[in-house]
């Protein structure tokens, strides 16, 4: 690495990411069925029906895995929690044996040093909830609130952080309007809803934690880069229309209680009756902003329905992804978000990282490219930072190969290579480089 931690402030937070599903294995401890075991039975949703059954075999496994991060000298690790681990049904009666290993998750973590950043909703929604219409239904506002009493009842007076959902934009637009991911739907009233339902429960999930004496409570949003194929009026148009659903529309809601006009071109005749007057709960006040930064979008115009636009493969390297490698758009993002939206809230970089084309060859994984990526992205944080973005913290995703939701298990984000026939572990060069570097007497 290029950096060390001489290079940030002194109170710069580094963590590593993961989520429940991607690496717990859902098949044992009690756990309900969710919406993306269902989509994952469907024929043609995931590559080879893969699931997450098993996964990396967190849940038995969890004691190696909190060592092999302790292993890297972070300060922080973002985790997600399942909801139907905790609640089968979604809710109802709580599954102790769920609770108990959050438990361990998180007291193994401070026996570690490391301060626990919990995620309530990473993507897998209890089945029985999404038979009752999921995001579509207003009432998962209450639902997510009784989901945050009971686990953060448990677990809330221990984790250093706390935000309610992650990535909004692909649990409304890409779940529903696009259909890659659960629950697979391609509608746009579906989609509207969805959206404003999603901040809703954001904010009634932050009332919930406020009420139970908890701080430090964010929002982790994620954002690409919207760029004009070409320099044509009608390719800055389409790009604006992007960046209005994509980038704006979540934290426009947030932090200034409307919507995006451009998005709201296509969604407002589909939203739910009185949306208007839910940013008085939507805009719970929140201490920081998280970002979730991978890439850029080559936007060009289509003459199809709106949001009547296409992306188009960009000139720039490529990750195993087929994602553009884009650092000044997180650059952007910061100083954008601190300029436009959040002041002088602290922001952190909640996710960044590539899937590389890693292999194991005898015992070791070199992946030099996920290093640069690396460097390339703390680059622009600095710069960032320099030019007065409030920036408090970079975690890497992901700590581990994992289950990457459509896509199976063939795409590698991790710091750490997992051997999904063995589940065997090995810490590849990326992850040896950034413990080198993240030394406290580096």
């Amino acid at each position: 690495m290029n950096f060390t931690r001489a290079d940030f402030p002194s109170d710069f937070v580094f963590g590593v990411a993961t989520s429940s599903y991607q690496i717990e294995g859902h098949s044992f401890g009690g756990a309900g069925r969710t919406h993306w075991d269902d989509f994952a039975a469907t024929p043609g949703n995931v590559v080879r029906a893969e699931h997450g059954a098993i996964a990396c075999d967190h849940y038995h496994r969890l004691d190696e895995d909190l060592d092999l991060i302790a292993g890297l000298g972070v300060d922080t690790y973002r985790f997600s929690t399942s909801w139907a681990r905790v609640l089968p049904e979604g809710r109802g009666t709580p599954n102790a044996e769920g609770l108990d290993f959050y438990d361990r998750l998180v007291d193994g973590l401070l026996e570690r040093g490391i301060k626990p950043a919990a995620t309530l909703y990473h993507w897998e929604l209890p089945s029985a909830l999404a038979d009752e219409g999921g995001w579509r239904n207003r009432d998962i506002a209450g639902w997510l609130a009784d989901f945050t009493e009971v686990i953060m009842g448990r677990i809330g007076d221990r984790v250093w952080s706390a935000a309610p959902i992650n990535e909004p934009w692909c649990v409304g637009w890409l779940s529903h309007f696009m259909g890659g991911h659960a629950p697979g739907l391609r509608d746009i009233r579906a989609t509207a809803r969805a959206m404003h339902h999603i901040l809703l429960a954001h904010g009634r999930s932050i009332e919930v934690m406020r009420g139970l004496g908890m701080s430090n409570l964010g929002a982790v949003c994620n954002f690409e880069w919207a760029n004009p194929v070409d320099d044509t009026p009608e390719a800055a148009a389409a790009a604006a229309r992007y960046d209005a659903y994509y980038n704006r529309f979540f934290v426009e809601g947030l932090f200034t209680g409307r919507y995006p006009d451009l998005a709201m071109e296509g969604l407002e005749p589909h939203m739910p009756a009185g949306w208007q007057d839910d940013f008085g709960t939507i805009q719970a006040p929140l201490d920081w902003c998280g970002l979730n930064y991978y890439t850029r979008k080559n936007i060009a115009p289509t003459d199809a329905a709106w949001p009547s636009l296409e992306e188009v493969e960009g000139p720039l390297p490529k990750t195993a992804m087929d994602w553009e490698i884009y650092p000044e758009g997180l650059y952007r993002f910061l100083t954008r978000l601190a300029q436009e939206y959040t002041g002088d809230l602290p922001l952190y970089i909640t996710e960044n990282g590539m899937a590389n084309y890693d292999t194991l060859d005898a015992g070791k994984v070199d992946d030099p490219v996920r290093i640069d990526y690396l460097n390339q992205h703390l680059d622009s944080v600095r710069r960032a930072i320099a030019d007065g973005a409030p920036v408090a913290g970079y975690i890497v995703w992901s700590l581990m190969d994992n289950y990457e939701w459509s896509l199976g298990y063939e795409k590698r984000f991790g710091l750490v290579h997992v051997d999904f026939d063995s589940l065997q572990r090995t810490p590849k060069a990326s992850y040896h480089a950034l413990a080198r570097a993240l030394a406290r007497d580096a």
